[in-house]
């Protein structure tokens, strides 16, 4: 029995040993660890990249039209077959013949079609950026919500914490004095109710917190189910940015915002496309050149038996210009100008909607924040007054002069108050960050 007391004892010293070692070296992660390890590995963002790279591949291969055309070719055949000779006698005529060619072409003229296709792969490329930085930022703004709903909910804890330890200290306090007979025990029990509902409070909060880490886990694409972040004390909210207009930081982002350089570098590619398509109507001149050479080996045959053998060798060059005038294509050219100057209205649109989207989007922002500003005004004043409306209650509950419902009445606003700050404070907070993030100002917590 000992050994088997002495095995589970090592056993289990084991564990929290290896547990607490565990725990120990558990990463803490800062809000820019989180931000920049989102954007390294989102498959989205990955995939965009991977676009980023096909549209460089265009320019690549818009640059290589105006390189010669070259190929090369090979063939072998044999002949079989008889003839008549000069004597009247008809003799065999076998021969292997081996052809070799060189051709190269090179475009000299194409209404600048080449020119302008490498021109837009270039601005195709541009707007790839653009859209990818688009999903970076909206990847940014959402690791820094989850980040602070994190920490929302570890303020959360410590307030529905710190009412466990109230309500438990009243129930000390009023179990010593039941005891002695000085209060009655019906005090007891709604003491001890209420530290039963604290208690739930607390475990609530504590799987906010989980559910938060959880989602900030899954946005980072972790393997883990949970994620440990840096305890960052939110200062008051820094509220400088509303002193400027809601127009006046629409402003500034409609010249730095990503969508907006996508659509109007869309535009530009738009025109390329009216440009590409025009070329057809233009001549094209194209340079050939080519080089050939044929080996035939002739061998004839008297009775089956070779009676000559000769190698003949030709060898050819060749060279002219290629002149090519539309004249009609079943109006195949005059439709994809056509398509072209679509899309090109297509894009000014596209313009359009993004630059009223941006300024709805930063004017609902705005107005976000100067009402989370007020709700977290309303919300401090709230907190204090009823801060001091407990410390009038527990007072007065400590000498006998409240009983335990008007006490938990008073201490349960406190909670309801203090929560609300703290709320009211975190969406402030994001709401103040969205905002500087139109301004171009950086997604850090200050």
């Amino acid at each position: 029995m000992f050994k088997k007391t002495l095995f589970f004892a090592l056993t289990l010293f084991c564990q929290v040993a290896v547990f607490s070692q565990a725990n120990s070296e558990t990463k803490i992660w800062t809000l820019q660890e989180c931000v920049d390890y989102a954007l390294k590995n989102n498959i989205s963002v990955k995939q965009s990249e991977l676009e980023k790279q096909s549209r460089t591949q265009d320019i690549v291969n818009a640059k290589g039209n105006f390189l010669p055309n070259v190929n090369a070719s090979a063939s072998q055949s044999f002949n079989f077959g008889s003839s008549i000779d000069a004597t009247g006698s008809r003799v065999a005529a076998d021969f292997r013949s081996n052809n070799y060619s060189l051709n190269a072409s090179v475009v000299l003229f194409d209404g600048f079609a080449n020119i302008n296709t490498l021109n837009q792969s270039k601005i195709n490329l541009e707007v790839q950026n653009a859209n990818v930085e688009k999903m970076k930022n909206d990847i940014s703004l959402n690791v820094v919500n989850a980040y602070l709903q994190i920490l929302f909910a570890k303020e959360q804890i410590n307030i529905a914490q710190l009412q466990v330890d109230i309500s438990q200290n009243e129930v000390d306090r009023v179990s010593k004095m039941v005891d002695a007979g000085i209060t009655p025990k019906g005090d007891l029990l709604n003491i001890k109710s209420t530290l039963a509902t604290d208690e739930q409070n607390l475990i609530q909060a504590q799987n906010t917190l989980d559910i938060s880490s959880l989602r900030l886990a899954q946005l980072l694409q972790l393997q883990e189910a949970t994620i440990l972040v840096e305890n960052v004390a939110l200062e008051n909210p820094n509220a400088s940015v509303i002193n400027n207009s809601s127009t006046d930081i629409y402003s500034k982002a409609s010249t730095t915002f990503p969508e907006i350089k996508a659509a109007e570098l869309s535009i530009k590619s738009a025109d390329k496309s009216i440009r590409i398509s025009r070329a057809n109507y233009y001549p094209s001149l194209t340079l050939n050149y080519g080089l050939s050479t044929v080996y035939q080996h002739r061998q004839g045959f008297v009775d089956f038996y070779p009676y000559s053998d000769q190698l003949d060798n030709n060898l050819g060059h060749f060279i002219g210009l290629t002149l090519n005038i539309p004249l009609f294509n079943r109006f195949q050219y005059s439709t994809a100008v056509a398509k072209s100057r679509i899309s090109m209205e297509q894009a000014q649109y596209s313009l359009e909607s993004e630059k009223i989207k941006l300024r709805e989007s930063i004017q609902i922002a705005y107005t976000d924040a100067k009402t989370a500003s007020k709700t977290y005004d309303a919300a401090l004043k709230a907190e204090e007054a009823n801060q001091e409306a407990f410390r009038y209650a527990q007072e007065r509950f400590e000498v006998g002069s409240f009983n335990s419902f008007d006490f938990n009445q008073a201490k349960n606003r406190l909670f309801t108050a203090q929560s609300q700050q703290i709320r009211a404070k975190y969406d402030y907070s994001f709401k103040l960050k969205v905002l500087e993030f139109y301004y171009g100002i950086p997604l850090v917590i200050k």
